[in-house]
C-alpha cells in the first residue's frame, strides 16, 4: 500500500452526493456533501491530493461518473451493491455509507465490478427491456386467468391456455354484468398490447444480434440445444466477457448457481444455491437445461441454427447433448432427484463456452467441469465409479467438456 494514499468513498445520488476521504498516512478523515448531479463530483475529485482512489456502489446513477473520471485520468472504481458489509445498526446516513466505503476500499474488502462499455450497456438495456415485457405479460395473464377463475369460467379446450384457440375463446366470452365486461375487456387489451410489444422487441433483437460485438459467440452458442438467438444474446449481454472467468466455478458463482454454505468447526452444511448475480442469465440457463431431459436428437430448427458453423463446434454440441442427457437420466431416474435440482446440475455440466474455440487446448481451463456437490449436510459423495447405463459414461464426466479449436 503506498504511503499517504487517499481512499475516497462516494455515496452518489441523483441530486446530491456525499464524499469521504480517508488518508492512510495521517489517519485523517474528511467528509463533504456535494450538491448537484453525479458528474459534478469531478472538480472535487481533481482537487484531492495524489495518489488517490475513489469508489461508489453500482446503482441507478449508472456508470457515467466512472467513465468521465477515466477520461480525465482519475482513478474511480465501482463496487457491487450490498457488499459493503453494512453493520446491523438502525442509524443509516449518507455520511456513514461514504465513510464505510472509504475504509473498506482501503482494507481491500470490496468486490469491484467490471464497467461495461457504452455499446454493451445499450444492448443490455434492450435485452432487459424484453425481459421486463415478459414479466409484465406473465402478470397480465395471471390477472386474467384468476379473474375468470373467480367467475367460475373455465377453458374447455382444445389445447392449452394462451394458444390461438384459447385467445379466440376469450374473445367470445360475454359476461352478463357490465362491470365484468369492462374488466375482461381491459385485461384482454393489456394482454394484446404486451404481446405486440414483445413481438416487436424480439424482432429488433434478432436484427441487433447479427451486428453485435458477440456475433461469433452467439452463432456458436446457438449450436447448443435449448439456446436460441434471444437466449444467446441475453447470456452475452448479462455475462459480458466470458474470458474473465478462469474456471467454470467462477462463472457459476457469478450467476449464483453454487450452493450456499454454513461451515463451523468440523461441521459443514451446504444449502440451496445462492441465487446471486443476474437472475435473467440464470433463468435462461435453467430453461435451456430442461431441453436435455429428452432423447438426444437434432431437429430441423437446430439443424438450421447449426448450418454453416464450424464442424468441430457442431460435433461438440452433439457430444454435449449425449453427456447432459446421460446426467439427467442418472440424476432423475436412478437417484430420484427433483427436476429443479437436476436442471441446476445440468447447467453446471455445460461445456466450455463457445468463445473458447479460438484458444489453444492447453489454455481451455473452462473445459474442465466443476466438482459436483450435494447441497446437504452430509459429506460429499462421489459417484464416478458407477457408469451411466445409457451411454456407459461416468455420470459426472461431461462427454462434451473439450471444446475443439477452430483450426481442428
Amino acid at each position: 500500500m503506498p504511503e499517504g494514499m487517499r481512499w475516497v468513498g462516494l455515496d452518489v445520488h441523483a441530486s446530491e452526493s456525499t464524499m469521504a476521504v480517508f488518508d492512510d498516512g495521517t489517519g485523517e478523515l474528511a467528509c463533504r456533501r456535494v450538491p448537484g448531479r453525479p458528474h459534478e463530483l469531478l472538480p472535487w475529485l481533481r482537487g484531492i491530493s495524489q495518489p488517490s482512489r475513489a469508489v461508489y456502489e453500482a446503482g441507478p446513477t449508472g456508470y457515467g461518473l466512472v467513465r468521465r473520471a477515466a477520461a480525465e485520468g482519475i482513478d474511480v472504481r465501482v463496487c457491487a451493491p450490498g457488499r459493503s458489509d453494512r453493520a446491523t445498526t438502525r442509524v443509516k446516513t449518507d455520511r456513514r455509507d461514504a465513510v464505510r466505503l472509504a475504509r473498506l476500499l482501503a482494507a481491500g474488502e470490496l468486490r469491484l465490478v467490471v464497467v461495461p462499455s457504452v455499446e454493451h450497456e445499450q444492448l443490455r438495456d434492450v435485452v432487459r427491456c424484453r425481459e421486463d415485457i415478459r414479466a409484465d405479460l406473465m402478470r397480465a395473464r395471471h390477472r386474467l386467468s384468476k379473474f375468470l377463475l373467480r367467475r367460475e369460467i373455465y377453458y374447455p379446450g382444445p389445447g392449452k391456455p394462451w394458444t390461438i384457440a384459447h385467445r379466440h375463446w376469450l374473445a367470445q366470452l360475454q359476461p352478463v354484468d357490465r362491470a365484468s365486461q369492462l374488466t375482461l375487456a381491459d385485461y384482454l387489451h393489456a394482454h394484446d398490447v404486451l404481446i405486440a410489444r414483445r413481438d416487436r422487441i424480439e424482432a429488433e433483437l434478432e436484427t441487433l444480434a447479427t451486428s453485435s460485438p458477440w456475433m461469433t459467440t452467439i452463432a456458436r452458442l446457438r449450436c447448443l440445444r435449448g439456446i436460441s438467438t434471444l437466449s444467446a444474446l441475453g447470456l452475452c449481454a448479462e455475462i459480458g466477457d466470458f474470458e474473465r472467468f478462469a474456471h467454470p466455478d467462477e462463472l457459476a458463482a457469478y450467476l449464483g448457481l453454487v450452493p450456499s454454505e454454513h461451515t463451523s468447526g468440523e461441521r459443514r452444511r451446504q444449502g440451496s444455491i445462492t441465487k446471486a448475480g443476474s437472475s435473467h442469465a440464470r433463468r435462461l440457463l435453467v430453461e435451456a437445461a430442461y431441453h436435455y431431459r429428452h432423447r438426444p436428437s437434432v431437429g430441423e430448427t437446430l439443424q438450421r441454427r447449426q448450418r454453416g458453423q464450424n464442424p468441430a463446434v457442431i460435433d461438440a454440441a452433439w457430444r454435449t447433448q449425449r453427456g447432459l442427457n446421460a446426467r439427467w437420466q442418472h440424476l432423475r431416474s436412478i437417484r430420484g432427484k427433483p427436476n429443479g435440482v437436476v436442471a441446476i446440475a445440468e447447467v453446471l455440466g455445460y461445456p466450455a463456452p463457445a468463445y473458447q474455440s479460438d484458444r489453444p487446448r492447453r489454455e481451455q481451463a473452462l473445459s474442465v467441469p466443476p466438482r459436483a456437490t450435494k447441497p446437504t449436510h452430509q459429506p460429499r459423495q462421489h459417484h464416478h465409479d458407477n457408469p451411466c447405463p445409457l451411454t456407459e459414461q461416468r455420470p459426472y464426466q461431461n462427454s462434451g467438456c473439450r471444446w475443439p479449436s477452430s483450426s481442428s
